[in-house]
């Protein structure tokens, strides 16, 4: 039964992000809890998943200003850090510019404490969600799923690197299931993201699939979610990686040093899902079949690529570019993890107050999954 009783404390640990910049932006501090409004419900975050797009907002990736890759900027953000506003990008936001001081936190697996003020706990919006845990459907289409428009948790507004966060009751999914709080946030951006790129592609089990990024926390998801279809997938990645991206699920495993296409052949893959981009970009587009089809998300090897468009108009491809999440995506996920067909990639877990240590290991890309900051206890 929930605690109806629940009083929040007045003020809550959370990491604040003060502007675009390197580390030294984090600051993690009390700060007022926040009030759910009538329609939201408050959350107590019990993991929080971190993910690139942190990363990219806090350094102002997103803005056009910018061709280099995450762990590039990263590097020359940090050695500016005596220059605290150099790194300022107006247009470094996914939509507008981001609201600094914000708190960001894109994944949040959590439990609904209380309700907003317009809703009665017994019969009103969301009682039924009081106590259970949930996750939280980040990326929100408030013009509805016929718009494109959207906005998204801790890019627009405050998100779950914190011990609270409020959120819209409609963005609320409860989740049954024996996983741990942290595995459970290792899935919201990765493998919505990652479900959006293949339903919107059409990945079907006729498909041969090649993915990017292959061990990073899309591109694992991109392998689990393809052979659920039952499509044929080929991985991209690193020497040391090979043996573990098998253990994903991968049907074949090519290297980053690799020629592609002495590998793989021209016109052999029916989609190709690409969260890397940079200099490796060219080659995947001659990869493909006639017909065939790129999507991407992402670009953490850098976003400026060279693109011969006779590669794409004469082989009839379709490019899929995707930010919005589908409204199928949130449901069918849920709907995956309790019936047992997808497993959580759990890479490291951090305290929340150690948000540097777990940002400056994900750059690294050492690892395999998604990593998760937990809060203190409340």
């Amino acid at each position: 039964m929930p605690d109806l009783n629940f009083t929040p404390p007045p003020t809550m640990w959370a990491v604040v992000t003060t502007g675009n910049g390197g580390y030294y932006k984090l600051e993690y501090r009390q700060v007022p809890t926040p009030v759910p409004a009538a329609g939201e419900a408050l959350i107590k975050v019990l993991a929080a998943g971190i993910n690139n797009t942190e990363i990219n907002t806090r350094l102002g990736w997103y803005s056009s200003s910018v061709s280099s890759s995450t762990g590039d900027l990263s590097v020359s953000q940090e050695q500016d850090a005596e220059h605290k506003d150099a790194g300022h990008k107006d247009d470094g936001g996914w939509n507008e510019a981001t609201p600094f001081p914000i708190i960001q936190g894109t994944d949040c697996c959590g439990r609904v404490v209380a309700l907003g003020g317009g809703d009665n706990v017994d019969t009103g919006a969301g009682a039924d969600l009081l106590g259970q845990r949930v996750l939280v459907r980040a990326c929100m289409r408030s013009h509805g799923f016929g718009s494109m428009e959207n906005i998204w948790m801790a890019s627009d507004f405050n998100g779950a690197f914190a011990q609270f966060v409020t959120v819209p009751v409609s963005e609320i999914f409860p989740v049954d299931c024996a996983w741990s709080d942290a595995e459970l946030a290792t899935i919201p951006c990765a493998y919505a993201t990652a479900e959006t790129m293949l339903h919107r592609a059409g990945c079907g089990a006729s498909d041969h699939v090649f993915v990017t990024g292959a061990s990073g926390g899309v591109g694992s998801a991109v392998i689990q979610l393809a052979k659920r279809r039952g499509a044929m997938v080929t991985a991209l990645t690193s020497r040391s990686k090979i043996d573990a991206v098998r253990g994903i699920g991968a049907d074949r495993v090519v290297m980053r040093d690799e020629d592609l296409r002495a590998a793989l052949g021209a016109d052999s893959v029916d989609l190709v899902v690409d969260n890397v981009a940079g200099e490796g970009f060219p080659a995947l587009l001659t990869l493909l079949r006639r017909g065939g089809r790129y999507a991407s998300s992402g670009a953490i090897a850098g976003p400026v690529v060279s693109l011969d468009l006779r590669d794409m108009y004469l082989k009839d491809i379709t490019m899929f570019g995707t930010t919005a999440w589908d409204k199928p995506v949130f449901p069918n996920l849920v709907s995956y993890i309790e019936a047992g067909e997808i497993r959580p990639l759990l890479a490291g877990t951090w305290p929340l107050a150690e948000i540097v240590a777990a940002q400056t290991e994900l750059v690294r890309r050492a690892h395999i999954g998604n990593f998760v900051l937990i809060p203190p206890s409340v």
